[in-house]
């Protein structure tokens, strides 16, 4: 989980001071000195950290926050806007061209995974009507095209290549001609990484910089390296002047250092974060979501945007009018857990859920939960469309119970466990729907409190 051991440190050390009625300015320093520690300890750059305390420190120990009724509140709210400053204040969009075609350059060094990301950003912008080119710059290492041209097809995005003999300058142009011609508005550049920053490699994206005049020049770093990342970011920016950076592998950082300190080294916004390996897995970086996730407090927003960008709204309408008849079946059933599929593992969701940290997470098994829906789904794949629509069909029949356990490769005991969660689920929403027409007609108001 991203940020899982600073956000740990951070609400243990505002713990100590929710329990306290007034803060004195001692308490101010003994829990900025906690805070400090959580930083330094997830890699924040030093010189971040000084400032962060400081500016915490000063706006803490003002009248408000130690005459305030709760001043643990105060406290975990100034930290909560200056998290947000630190990390760039607000959303930060992609720039857009006036003529029509916008040219994205992604550069950085190999390994961050900069070829994988170009095909999650130009899915991404498709699901926003944007009509994206992929062209492939990186002629140096074995197979980048090839990778390329797989990730595309993947996610059905057309790739222009023209081979690794031809200058990645020359490639770059052609590919912005090609886009033109074919009607496309976004073109995605993937240029060549090295194993470290070195004078051939700036030069080159210099150039292509210079020949393409590309709106967005996003750096991809791999926010796991740290501290690395942060010196990455500056050369590059000291350099090319990059717009933005995509951090990758945030999901894997439980430090958050990368994250915490890009902005405030280069004044250059995080624009987005890779937040698993799967191609939809790239999110807006919000910094006030980020903070309130750091600070046990969910996010939300962005759960809600996930799951209206997963869910067809329609569907989820008429499912939630059938789970509360008698009309619900397996094929619902079926649909329901689709639905929840297209949120992603979860863990994932549950940890935007304001209230539920790591530590909560901690030894729950989701890959068996994931399992055993994995199970269920064959179970229902496995009978007929009759026998989905009136279950009554399975629960008295062996023989189609042992028809439907061959075809799904499990138990005749699971089916009958199936049945009977079924049956208990159906029952439970019925009494739900029975006490809903209750209320409405005054029950709860008759009684005495």
């Amino acid at each position: 989980m991203a940020f899982e051991s600073l956000s740990e440190k951070l609400q243990e050390a505002f713990k100590k001071l929710r329990g306290k009625g007034k803060l004195t300015e001692k308490d101010i320093k003994e829990a900025m000195r906690e805070v400090k520690l959580a930083l330094l300890e997830a890699d924040v750059n030093y010189r971040v950290v000084k400032n962060f305390v400081s500016n915490v420190s000063a706006k803490c120990v003002g009248e408000d926050v130690l005459g305030s009724l709760t001043p643990g509140q105060q406290v975990i709210k100034v930290v909560n806007e200056e998290l947000t400053e630190l990390m760039g204040k607000s959303e930060s969009k992609l720039n857009t061209s006036d003529s029509g075609l916008t040219v994205i350059m992604l550069v950085g060094l190999q390994g961050a995974g900069k070829t994988t990301m170009c095909g999650k950003l130009a899915l991404s912008l498709r699901k926003k009507n944007k009509k994206p080119l992929l062209v492939a710059c990186d002629v140096y290492r074995p197979a980048a095209i090839k990778q390329l041209e797989v990730v595309g097809k993947g996610i059905d995005i057309p790739v222009f290549t023209m081979g690794d003999k031809i200058s990645p300058v020359d490639i770059a142009k052609a590919g912005i001609a090609k886009a033109k011609e074919d009607g496309h508005n976004v073109v995605i550049i993937d240029t060549a990484g090295r194993l470290h920053i070195d004078e051939a490699l700036m030069d080159e994206l210099k150039n292509i910089k210079a020949g393409v005049n590309p709106n967005d020049i996003l750096l991809v770093v791999d926010a796991m390296t740290g501290q690395d990342a942060v010196n990455v970011a500056e050369s590059f920016n000291n350099t090319l002047d990059i717009s933005g950076v995509i951090l990758t592998k945030l999901d894997g950082d439980t430090r958050g250092g990368a994250a915490l300190s890009i902005r405030s080294i280069t004044e250059k916004p995080i624009k987005f974060v890779g937040m698993g390996e799967k191609m939809n897995d790239l999110e807006v970086f919000h910094p006030d979501r980020m903070a309130s996730r750091i600070l046990g407090m969910g996010d939300v927003l962005s759960l809600i945007e996930k799951a209206q960008a997963s869910i067809d709204e329609k569907e989820a309408e008429d499912l939630a009018k059938k789970v509360f008849s008698s009309d619900f079946n397996f094929e619902d059933y079926l649909t329901a857990m689709e639905q929840m599929n297209k949120l992603g593992p979860i863990n994932k969701f549950l940890e935007m859920m304001p209230g539920v940290n790591a530590k909560q997470l901690q030894g729950i098994d989701f890959a068996a939960g994931e399992k055993q829906m994995g199970r269920t789904k064959a179970i229902i794949q496995s009978m007929t469309q009759k026998e989905r629509r009136n279950p009554q069909l399975v629960s008295g029949s062996s023989s189609r119970k042992k028809r439907i356990a061959h075809g799904s490769g499990t138990s005749i005991q699971e089916i009958n466990k199936l049945l009977k969660g079924f049956e208990a689920a159906r029952k439970q929403m019925k009494q739900m729907k029975s006490l809903t027409k209750n209320s409405k007609k005054g029950l709860f108001g008759k009684l005495p409190f």
